[in-house]
């Protein structure tokens, strides 16, 4: 599989309940995430984090402009990029393409674990209907595989 896309955005929040922020860059680490992010810290909203288990596929979230734009006109919802709670916003990339696939995002290396579909957690601090509109095309989580900085403008390549 070959493909080219494109980061739009960047976001972190530091805490499971607060929004997330658009950030200039990031710096991701294998095994932690993204540098500043929620689950970075262990203050992630999943259990499993809060007993110290580890699990790849909430170092780094994925979604698609593409969709967002689809919500905002499917469903007459006001969303800006952060809202979903995606760590990364693309274009260009069908990321449900990804699960079990390498790729690079920048200079990082990555492997989509697993399809990222929308939660009570999300629609608690957001809507049931942005719930709804994520049904299926909710993003990719991901597992960091090498150390480095993603920044707007990165290149998404398999």
């Amino acid at each position: 599989m070959t493909f080219s896309g494109a980061v739009v955005s960047i976001h972190i929040s530091p805490e499971a309940t607060k929004p997330l922020a658009a950030v200039d860059q990031v710096r991701a680490v294998p095994g932690q995430g993204l540098e500043g992010d929620r689950y970075f810290q262990k203050a992630g909203s999943f259990d499993d984090e809060k007993n110290n288990e580890h699990d790849p596929g909430r170092e780094v979230t994925l979604i698609e402009a593409e969709t967002i734009e689809a919500v905002i006109r499917d469903y007459k919802l006001d969303v800006e990029p952060g809202l979903p709670r995606r760590n990364i916003v693309t274009r260009g990339v069908a990321l449900n393409h990804l699960v079990g696939q390498e790729f690079s995002v920048g200079e990082v290396r990555m492997r989509g674990v697993r399809l990222n579909g929308p939660c009570s957690h999300l629609a608690s601090l957001t809507s049931d209907k942005l719930k709804e509109a994520l049904v299926h095309r909710g993003g990719l989580r991901a597992q960091v595989l090498n150390e480095g900085t993603i920044r707007p403008g990165d290149t998404i390549t398999a």
